[in-house]
């Protein structure tokens, strides 16, 4: 087993419908509005940025993000990433079940390049997944409100 690598799956039920949910979820500039742990989204260029992030743990994780594919019709927007993480995430927006609103599935899959985390891969694993849990919770209750709000 490799401990640096790491496999992350959210489900959100949203209240919006999906074209709604991808307009603001296309725009990462924005995250950090309404998603806490998002402190930073610096455009680089066309489908390029610098994102800085941080949870509950005391460390910044920064990473470059390079946009992969974006498709409105599929619901699909998934970038790829190098820096404190290396590999890709990607968003997947279809109706919820009875039509009421969007099933939101974000699926991430990273190698950790920070040179702290690697070293505490294996003792505080479970910390990391739970930060990074916090994290999801922050944006899952951050997007819904901002959803609301419409």
């Amino acid at each position: 087993m490799d401990w640096c690598h790491y496999r992350f799956r959210s489900l959100w039920k949203l209240p919006a419908p999906p074209a709604d949910v991808y307009a603001v979820l296309e725009r990462a500039e924005e995250y950090p509005r309404w998603w806490p742990q998002v402190r930073a989204v610096t455009p680089l260029g066309e489908g390029v940025a610098v994102a800085r992030f941080r949870s509950l743990l005391p460390y910044d994780l920064v990473v470059t993000v390079q946009e992969r594919r974006r498709d409105p019709t599929a619901g699909v927007l998934e970038i790829a990433m190098t820096g404190d993480l290396e590999g890709w995430a990607r968003w997947t927006l279809a109706p919820a079940t009875g039509g009421m609103g969007t099933r939101a599935c974000y699926d991430q899959e990273v190698e950790v390049r920070k040179p702290v985390m690697r070293r505490l891969a294996v003792p505080a694993r479970g910390l990391f997944r739970a930060n990074h849990a916090l994290m999801m919770r922050g944006g899952r209750r951050g997007l819904t409100a901002l959803l609301n709000a419409v």
